[in-house]
């Protein structure tokens, strides 16, 4: 089975959705970064937006503030979730206990 080739223009419409999707991802990495979005929020945006859904869940905890590389593969094999896990995939104990680990509202600082 071999897929079709996509027209020029086909072509240029699914670079432009990827585009647009790492732009989202960004912003909303971003929004972590800052303190404008809590994980809770994010964990939220994931259920309804598909783009936000497919962001990979350790990508999303080292945009927290103080959660480098070491920490978030700590944090993701103590609450068993998987490196390549996406948002999407987690289940509701794994989210609750990431909500208990990061709290709720985004830091006021």
């Amino acid at each position: 089975m071999t897929i079709p080739p996509l027209s020029n223009e086909q072509r240029l419409e699914a670079r432009h959705a990827a585009t647009e999707a790492r732009r989202k991802r960004a912003q909303v990495k971003q929004g972590l970064r800052t303190g404008e979005l809590s994980l809770a929020q994010v964990l939220d945006l994931a259920e309804a937006d598909d783009v936000i859904a497919h962001t990979k869940v350790v990508d999303t905890l080292k945009s927290l503030p103080r959660v480098g590389a070491v920490r978030a593969e700590k944090i993701m094999t103590r609450l068993d979730i998987a490196p390549n896990r996406r948002l999407r995939g987690l289940g509701k104990h794994q989210i609750a206990a990431l909500i208990e680990e990061f709290g709720r509202a985004p830091d006021q600082a």
